[in-house]
């Protein structure tokens, strides 16, 4: 539900969950599974954004009854779970907080990562496979699935490029975050003379498209062209074209997918990707003086980096949007991307109040 009162427009939002509650006990509900499988999710989302501010209102009251009880009986053993309960208020609050921020009507879509590496060859490429990993991981500790879908493997190690399909609530609405270049410089592993290097990547990420968003696809605008699935080998490399790659010709869109194990199946995946370009592409249309897309879409050169990762001659990693660092850079490389995230929403929640 994406109403204009946003996220704490609370009674809306009971008094919505309250029809839907209704609607469903109706018999005659599943004679169109379509809209029934609809209420069922809008009544899912509702519950849990419900609950999220529920809570820590419960655990806040239930602090202010054992307070009251305390002094009434001058009991001092009742301070450790008044202090635990307002742990919890404090931490859940941090939680609402981000939620708020990430009230924008596709921010709770799936999302859809890819990652070019820059001019410089295997050192640009093996930081783009280094930014995969970190994703993944960043992935990983927030309990969200993901599927490599395309990966063009570097001449000598890391990546030319790879797409990822990531799977979890909001996670185009945090990784949304990371549009732009980064930049690394530390020793080169590559270098016999164990010189500084500076290496630069991109990363962009488009919202995945729901089933009942329509993108109109001309059939006749598409090139399609398979080929035989790139991978580490062994028994699981397609010895047949199995990977689809798909041109859409008016617009210039190219998307491709070997994940799966037969053509039909990386089409169909591969469309999905097309259709979530498009898509993004026609956000980019209607609020082009706003994207944030559009605006990082920069050279992956020096001086249009969103952020520099710096591994010698000290250690530190900083965003120059919002000017948040850490020093322990091989904890961010690990995926410790929550802080660089939650700076960065901020400062585009204060900016859009201030409009």
């Amino acid at each position: 539900m994406t109403g204009s009162g946003g996220f704490f427009d609370l009674a809306t939002r009971r008094e919505r969950l309250q029809q839907i509650d209704e609607l469903i006990a109706e018999p005659s509900l599943w004679e169109d599974p379509t809209r029934a499988q609809g209420l069922l999710k809008e009544q899912k989302d509702l519950q849990e954004v419900l609950g999220s501010v529920d809570r820590p209102l419960k655990a806040l009251d239930d602090a202010r009854l054992l307070i009251e009880l305390g002094e009434e009986a001058s009991d001092d053993s009742v301070i450790p779970e008044i202090e635990q309960l307002l742990a919890e208020v404090k931490s859940a609050s941090a939680g609402l907080e981000l939620r708020r921020m990430l009230g924008g009507p596709i921010d709770r879509n799936n999302a859809i990562l890819h990652i070019n590496c820059g001019a410089g060859g295997t050192e640009s490429a093996d930081w783009a496979g280094m930014l995969l990993r970190m994703y993944l991981r960043f992935a990983d500790q927030k309990g969200w699935s993901h599927t490599i879908v395309d990966e063009q493997e570097g001449e000598e190690a890391g990546i030319k490029s790879a797409t990822v399909e990531i799977n979890g609530a909001y996670a185009y609405g945090m990784l949304r975050a990371e549009i732009g270049v980064h930049r690394l410089v530390r020793i080169s592993p590559f270098d016999s003379a164990a010189r500084r290097h500076t290496s630069f990547a991109s990363v962009f990420v488009y919202p995945e498209v729901d089933d009942d968003i329509a993108i109109t696809v001309n059939e006749a605008d598409l090139e399609i062209d398979t080929y035989r699935s790139g991978g580490a080998g062994g028994q699981h490399v397609n010895k047949t074209e199995s990977a689809v790659r798909i041109t859409h010709v008016p617009s210039g869109i190219i998307v491709a997918c070997q994940s799966e194990r037969s053509q039909i199946a990386n089409r169909a995946k591969a469309m999905k990707l097309l259709k979530a370009r498009m898509y993004d592409a026609e956000i980019q249309r209607r609020q082009a003086a706003a994207d944030v897309v559009n605006s990082t879409k920069q050279q992956i050169s020096f001086g249009s980096q969103i952020r520099s990762y710096v591994l010698q001659p000290y250690r530190m990693v900083k965003d120059h949007r919002t000017d948040f660092e850490m020093g322990a850079a091989d904890q961010v490389l690990d995926g410790a991307l929550e802080g660089f995230i939650e700076a960065y929403l901020m400062q585009q929640a204060s900016e859009a109040e201030t409009v």
